[in-house]
């Protein structure tokens, strides 16, 4: 009969031979300290868990860590198991390079400088992000043409062109993809566009998509109701107040009419200031600074007051307004400073038009202008 010390060494050894890798796999038992070692499977799960914000110490860990990183197949899991995070990609006025910051603004880091020519760098640009993409479009000296930022590899790349190259165009963000409508070509002609595509940054190409009801540039984007919405602009004619969406299902586009009825046309101001939180769409008016929500049913806009930022004082130009997961983040000039630095704040909106509440995240302590030129949110 065992005594208590014995029978606890016994069902230690039991426990132990639980643990161990059974001979007939060519791996020999091992003694009471071995680990098994985690499948690769498990090991790329616990990775993609780790904050974005720390991939960059990854590479020094191993050749396996740095390979996930560089083939984006670390990103690929995030996406396929929901872990998600929130970064801002900026490029203020007076900066040589683009700002990349955490959701609340408490980090930061330069981005390589962007290898194009002198005209695409100062001249005037766009911006929108497709998974771990950040696209760029601008005019070089002798076209249009499309930069890429991979955030797995931290480099810049060139193209791919889209099929209609194009300015003062909208855009949108829908998970792994972008869209992109409208706009106007180069000269002589100057054509506005009616065409669509959608970016796929997987294969790296774009897609055509069915023409839009209307010719449209200094038009904006937004993916809402699992469609792609294009809104206001201008054509030949002059100011447009209809939008119309994309429905990818039906694949053709819908006339919203006198969507934008109630703005007041202004000379010379920046395509609209629009943004998605929770399904609802907001909207910035340049010349007031106030916050909206547009009403679905009824086609109409509902103020909610005021945000703490000047839109106006460039007629919407050099303002940040975009969605940051459940709120929404506006980037500029504050209204209670006469400071030249930007404020940055953001707030839960609720359309039934309850008090916003803003939380300032920083006002000054970066140091850049607040004349924001781009400005896109990459989710990954």
């Amino acid at each position: 009969m065992l005594n208590g010390k014995e029978r606890e060494t016994e069902e230690e050894r039991e426990r132990l031979a639980r643990y161990r890798i059974d001979g007939s796999s060519g791996v020999q038992p091992q003694d009471a300290d071995y680990i098994p070692p985690l499948s690769y499977e498990l090991e790329d799960l616990i990775l993609a868990r780790i904050p974005r914000s720390e991939y960059g110490k990854l590479c020094f860990v191993n050749k396996r860590c740095l390979s996930l990183l560089k083939s984006s197949e670390l990103f690929s899991i995030r996406r396929e198991i929901g872990a998600k995070e929130s970064s801002v990609f900026m490029f203020a006025c007076g900066e040589s390079k683009w700002w990349e910051f955490d959701r609340e603004f408490k980090s930061c880091r330069k981005l390589p400088v962007l290898p194009a020519d002198f005209c695409f760098t100062s001249g005037d640009k766009e911006s929108f992000c497709a998974g771990t993409h950040l696209l760029v479009s601008g005019r070089e000296i002798d076209n249009l043409a499309v930069w890429r930022y991979e955030l797995a590899v931290n480099r810049w790349f060139k193209g791919p062109s889209m099929i209609n190259p194009r300015c003062l165009f909208a855009s949108a963000t829908c998970g792994p993809f972008a869209y992109v409508a409208g706009g106007i070509g180069l000269e002589p002609n100057s054509e506005v566009y009616n065409t669509a595509e959608k970016y796929n940054p997987d294969t790296k190409s774009w897609v055509p998509l069915p023409e839009m009801e209307r010719r449209r540039k200094l038009c904006s984007g937004c993916y809402m109701d699992n469609k792609f919405f294009v809104i206001g602009g201008q054509n030949e004619n002059g100011e447009l107040t209809c939008g119309e969406f994309y429905d990818e299902g039906r694949n053709k586009w819908v006339l919203i009419a006198g969507m934008l009825e109630d703005d007041p046309v202004l000379a010379h101001h920046s395509p609209p200031l629009v943004a998605v939180v929770n399904n609802e769409l907001y909207s910035l008016e340049s010349f007031s600074n106030q916050l909206k929500v547009y009403l679905k049913e009824s086609n109409t806009w509902k103020q909610l007051g005021q945000v703490p930022v000047r839109a106006d004082l460039g007629r919407g130009w050099g303002v940040a307004f975009k969605s940051l997961g459940n709120e929404l983040l506006v980037i500029g000039a504050s209204i209670s400073s006469a400071s030249n630095c930007m404020a940055i704040y953001t707030c839960c909106p609720n359309p039934d038009g309850r008090e916003l509440q803003w939380r300032l995240l920083d006002s000054g302590r970066n140091r850049l202008s607040h004349f924001i030129l781009n400005c896109s949110v990459m989710v990954a």
